[in-house]
């Protein structure tokens, strides 16, 4: 009979971690309000005077854009990601080309109003948001994306998203008590995690990616996938690097919340606008790229975008992607994660 226990490492139970490439598992979590001094203090003790520059820099921008207009924030939110992001390559020894990497990409007729299908990005072939792109390994080939589509795949405005669009299917299924275990018997780890009541459905299960299936058990989900971990009581290097390697292959479609408590989603399949293999990171500084030349080029076509039929969205994703971005980028580059104190977490 089978006997599945939870993994731990150093006596630290291994769940999730907002860290794709290199996460420190074992760590415990940072107790902030804010990541930039933790990241600031880091990246001295490591040396990265280059890196802190640019992590300066966007502190800076992301000072100044706060208390703007909806309007004008965009602008200032864009420089602060891409210097955010301009730290992380350099942190991590990547070269990258000092050029955007996207671009506007026309879909309207002359004369036809501004709308989230008809305003677009391409993505290039070098550049800042391509190298984040390279860094996670996104196995996304398209390169053009529209604003609703860029909107549509970002966990946290999604309820916001089927609240403007009721009859929208919610793509991201919320679980709880995620985990990574292993099967003694055959020494084989994998994750495991439940689904929310709500959300224990037939219907919800049929539109699981690849990545996960169900058991047997109602309401229990598990990653398709499975890796060799021969020594559970006292891991190996071998059995820590397959985790890491299983870890990051799930993160493309495990994704979270940042707040209070982390919010873990699967990213399910559903009809709708395209569901997109890229990370929010990525898909956040492209979204905010486009809104940014708005604000800088067209400002009167953004206040009417703005004053429209769907301004909720597109306030919600401006006031609320900045907390959730550095969140992400912050615990890429440190390998950390990063929580809010006074609150007690089950993690």
């Amino acid at each position: 009979m089978s006997e599945i226990i939870q993994i731990k490492l150093k006596g630290k139970e291994i769940r999730p971690h907002k860290s794709i490439v290199s996460p420190e598992l074992t760590a415990r979590n940072v107790l902030t309000n804010s990541p930039w001094d933790f990241v600031d203090l880091w990246m001295k003790k490591e040396k990265q005077k280059n890196a802190l520059f640019y992590w300066n820099q966007a502190r800076v921008f992301h000072e100044a854009s706060k208390g703007l207009p909806t309007q004008s924030a965009p602008l200032l939110h864009y420089y602060s990601f891409m210097n955010a992001v301009k730290a992380l390559l350099t942190t991590k020894g990547i070269k990258f080309i000092e050029q955007h990497g996207v671009v506007a990409n026309n879909l309207r007729n002359p004369g036809s109003k501004i709308s989230l299908t008809n305003e677009g990005v391409k993505i290039k072939e070098n550049g800042i948001l391509p190298s984040l792109s390279t860094y996670y390994g996104e196995p996304e080939q398209a390169t053009k994306f529209n604003l609703k589509e860029l909107l549509f795949n970002l966990p946290y405005i999604h309820r916001t998203y089927c609240l403007t669009y009721p009859s929208q299917t919610d793509m991201f299924i919320p679980i709880k008590d995620a985990e990574f275990v292993v099967d003694k018997s055959i020494k084989r780890a994998y994750f495991r995690a439940k689904l929310s009541k709500d959300f224990s459905t037939t219907q919800v299960i049929k539109r699981l990616p690849p990545a996960f299936t169900q058991t047997i058990d109602q309401g229990i989900i598990c990653s398709s996938e499975t890796v060799s971990f021969l020594r559970p009581g006292k891991p190996t290097a071998t059995d820590i690097n397959n985790l890491l390697s299983l870890h990051k292959t799930l993160r493309y479609d495990l994704q979270y919340i940042n707040g209070a408590q982390t919010l873990w989603y699967i990213k399910s399949k559903v009809s709708g606008p395209k569901r997109i293999s890229k990370l929010p990171s990525t898909l956040t500084l492209a979204a905010m790229h486009r809104l940014s030349e708005l604000s800088r080029y067209k400002p009167l076509e953004l206040d009417s975008f703005l004053s429209g039929q769907k301004n909720w969205l597109l306030s919600e994703f401006i006031q609320q992607a900045p907390n959730q971005f550095f969140d992400e980028i912050a615990s890429e580059i440190t390998g950390y994660q990063f929580l809010i104190p006074n609150v007690r977490s089950a993690t």
